[in-house]
Formats: C-alpha cells, structure tokens, sequence
C-alpha cells in the first residue's frame, strides 16, 4: 500500500527520478537492517532455524531491529516499484511510432525483469530458507538491491525528465466542491466550457485533455455562469478548466476496471499461500531429495517468461495484421484473458486437490501423489499474469493522465494488496462457515480431512462472475485523448544534470 504514498510523491512534488532515487535508498537500509538483525541477534546459534536447530531466545532489541527493518522493505520498495514502470514509459515519445512500440514492449521486459528476479528468489533463496541460512539469503538480497540502486543511478545523464505537476488531491477536491455548489446548473456545451488559451494546460507539467462526453454532471465544474467573473477564472475552487474536469473524469473512468482486477489478485494470492499447503501434502520427493513446495512457483515464473516471449513475438505480430491495431490485443482484451486464464488456473486447482484426497496415506497428512501434477496450475496462473499484469501496467500507465502517470502505475500493486487481504477474508469466512460441530471445515490444518477442492472452484465461480462485470465496464470505457505531444513536457533543466 506505500506504492499510493510513492505515488502522490512522485506526481506531486519530486519527480519520479527523485520519488525512485529516495525509495530505493529506503529499500537498501531495509535490507541492510535485516542482515544485521539476522546475523547479529536472530540466528543464534549460527545455523539454527533449519527445522532441526532452534534458535535461541533473542532480546527486545533485535525483534525490534527486524521488524523496522521488513517494513522500511515494505516502504521502499512499495514506494519506488510503480514510480519505476512510470519513469522507464517516460523514456519513450508517444507520438514516434517506432517508440510507441517501443514503450509498449517496455512494459513486457520490465515484468519479464521481476519475474527473472523471482525465479532467482524461488530457488536460491528458498534454499537458503531450507537449510537455514538465512543470513545469507538476507545479505545477497541486499547485495542485488545495491546492485540494482547503482544501475539506475548510472543512467542519470542520459534519462528524460518531467515536471511534477502539483497535487492531485487538491485538484480533484476543487472539481467535486464545484460541481456540489454548481449542481442546479446546467452544463454548458462543450465548446462554452472554460479552458486556458494556448496550448499548455493550466496544471503545470500536463498536456491539455480533450473533453468527454460521458460523465456529463462533472462538466458542472468548467461551465461558466453569471457569478463568474475574472477573478473566479484564476481560482480553481470556483472555476476548473476542461483540463481538469477531464482528470478527474479519467479517474472515475478507471475505477471500476480497476475493482475488477482485485478479483484476479485473490487468484494470484493463492499461488504463494494455498497453492504451497497443497504442495506440502503431496509427495515432493525426488530420490533422496525433497523439493520444497514454495519452489514449484518457479514453474509459473517460467511460463511468464516463455508467454512474454511467444506474445511479443508471436501474437503481437499475427494478431495485429488481423485487426489493425500494431498493438495486437487492446489491453483491456488482455486483461479478459488474464481472468478466464486465471479462471481455468483454479478450476485445475480444484481437480488437482481432488485427485490429491484419493491418494491419501492413511495415519499421514500428505498424499502420494506427485507434486508435480501441479504444474498445469501454475503454469495457467503464469499466462494469466502475462495479459493481466503487463496489460495492467499498459493500461493504467497509458490512460493515466500526465499529471497522475506514477497513481496510474501504483493501482496495480493495490490491487495485488487488496487481493491479499481480500483473500484472508474469505479464508476466514469460509471456514466459520464450513467449520461447524464435528466438521473441520473446507481448509483445516489437515488438509486431508477438509475440502480446498470446493474453494478453488468457489473463486472459479466468483472470477467468472467478476469477468462479466468486467465486460460491462470494459464496453463502457472511453480512453483518454490529449492534445500535443510529450516533448513539450520534457524538464530541460534537469535534462542538463
């Protein structure tokens, strides 16, 4: 949920290059505490915490130390992850086709980069865990982050900058409180309504927005009335501009699409929470070596990889001789994929654990069964991450306006926040529900004496509901449409640093 704070930061007052510059700093401290809290106060004796050594009572000192360390982690990477998206789209001129293509292949290689970043997570890393060694795994993810800090520090004389414009809270306050004191008024036509001459837009560093013509009771805030005189014109809390009656529109317009994808993220969560207790009651062992269950998600990490790179180069092209677009899927049609993928992920989730419950081993509470056989579900949930996290990024980055690009970015990573909370929520609700008299419930601890089965096709059934509604408001979009190109709001001053 920091992503929201980076976010008004980095449109607001101190750019994006600065807004990622900070937060990363944060981010580094983050893990620079873990590894010291790890190394000197938690793992003691040294290599305790292997699931065979317990580790000794630590002091007030060291608990403290670690749980300021993980939420600094939380703070710097929440903050500066979306900001980042935004900055690397900012690389490119919308209006040069050859970069608009470019910008668009941007957003595949960016989640393709996580995803890299992951794959190396959930399996170096989750041997670490494994064996215990969790300073180490705590020091090389400090060493990556400061690897990646001075990577981007290096590309500094070379990056595109833009203006902060201000902030958008107060912006889309004035809109609201005019069209409340305006509401007995009708709106004037759309070339009557009040716009700055000239081409820049009275929001500094924002190309002008052409007006829309849906959401027409906004237009209450632009329409001028007889007690509007010169100065009512040059304050935003008695008279807006088309421009930023159409900002506030953008957002309204955005919401439901938005509310729509926190379904898919309750989906995505149960990749690293039930998908693993499933895991852990199969059998994973191949020969003397039992592979974890957190690591079969590297299976989901590869299908993102391979789908990135059968959808760049393979769908993009044919789909976009097929309909003209260059673009090849809309993002909104890519984000309809992503839920019927993500749709099929837990229906095979749900016949995988029912195949599981008859291999059970009586007296145990695993299963015969292979572990492997979940591999059809991750990689499921690995192509719907394709068309809808990258089409997310695509989307909300590109129908943001300029002033709102970094707010734009970080509704994706809510979205995955209020998927993980929405998630737990129905876990505990389900199984108060579930749970009655001599019943364990869908999802006990014992996995084999529940039915996890008839949860997975519960959020099957709740995503296809979800991928109606999102029909509904996906018809019903209008995208955003600017005046002018974005070289205009190129910052020439700190292009010089």
């Amino acid at each position: 949920m920091f992503s929201l704070i980076g976010a008004f930061l980095s449109d607001s007052y101190w750019g994006r290059y600065l807004t990622c510059t900070i937060f990363q700093l944060f981010f580094v401290l983050g893990l620079a505490l873990s590894t010291l809290s790890s190394w000197r106060f938690l793992i003691n004796p040294s290599g305790c915490g292997d699931e065979h050594t317990p580790c000794k009572p630590t002091s007030s000192i060291g608990v403290y130390i670690f749980y300021l360390s993980i939420y600094l982690v939380a703070f710097g990477y929440g903050g500066h992850q979306p900001t980042l998206a935004t900055f690397g789209a900012d690389q490119y001129d919308e209006k040069n086709p050859k970069e608009r293509g470019l910008k668009v292949a941007f957003f595949c290689y960016f989640y393709f980069s996580l995803n890299l970043g992951s794959l190396f997570s959930n399996t170096v890393l989750v041997y670490y865990e494994d064996t215990g060694k969790w300073t180490m795994g705590f020091f090389v993810s400090l060493i990556s982050a400061v690897v990646a800090l001075l990577c981007f520090l290096s590309g500094s004389p070379r990056y595109r900058y833009f203006k902060p414009s201000g902030n958008p809270v107060a912006r889309i306050a004035q809109v609201f409180t005019i069209v409340v004191r305006k509401w007995n008024v009708v709106p004037a036509k759309p070339d009557k309504l009040f716009e700055v001459n000239g081409s820049k837009s009275a929001i500094k560093g924002c190309r002008k927005i052409l007006h829309s013509d849906d959401l027409k009771f906004m237009d209450k805030a632009a329409t001028i009335t007889e007690n509007d005189d010169e100065n009512s014109r040059n304050n935003p809390w008695r008279l807006c501009t088309v421009t930023q009656v159409e900002e506030t529109k953008c957002i309204l317009r955005m919401l439901p699409v938005w509310l729509c994808t926190i379904t898919y993220s309750i989906v995505f969560t149960q990749m690293a929470s039930l998908f693993v207790e499933q895991g852990d009651a199969m059998n994973s062992r191949i020969g003397e070596f039992r592979l974890p269950a957190a690591s079969m998600s590297a299976f989901d990490i590869c299908s993102v990889l391979v789908f990135t790179g059968v959808y760049r180069q393979i769908l993009v092209p044919v789909v976009g001789r097929l309909s003209g677009n260059p673009k090849g899927l809309t993002e909104l049609q890519r984000m309809g994929i992503g839920l019927i993928f993500g749709m099929l992920s837990m229906v095979a989730s749900g016949m995988t654990e029912i195949a599981r419950l008859r291999h059970i081993i009586p007296g145990q509470k695993s299963s015969s069964m292979s572990i492997f056989y979940q591999i059809p579900q991750y990689v499921l949930v690995g192509a719907s991450e394709v068309f809808m996290y990258v089409g997310q990024l695509e989307f909300f980055n590109g129908q943001a306006p300029d002033g709102l690009k970094s707010f734009g970015s970080s509704l994706c990573m809510a979205s995955m926040s209020l998927g993980n909370y929405m998630s737990s929520m129905l876990v505990n609700v389900i199984m108060r529900i579930t749970a009655r008299g001599h019943d364990k419930g869908w999802i006990p601890d014992n996995l084999n004496t529940g039915h996890m089965d008839r949860f997975f096709f519960l959020l099957a059934g709740i995503v296809a509901f979800d991928f109606v509604l999102y029909l509904f408001c996906a018809k019903w979009y209008k995208s955003i449409s600017v005046e002018g190109g974005q070289e205009e709001l190129v910052d020439d001053v700190n292009c010089k640093v």
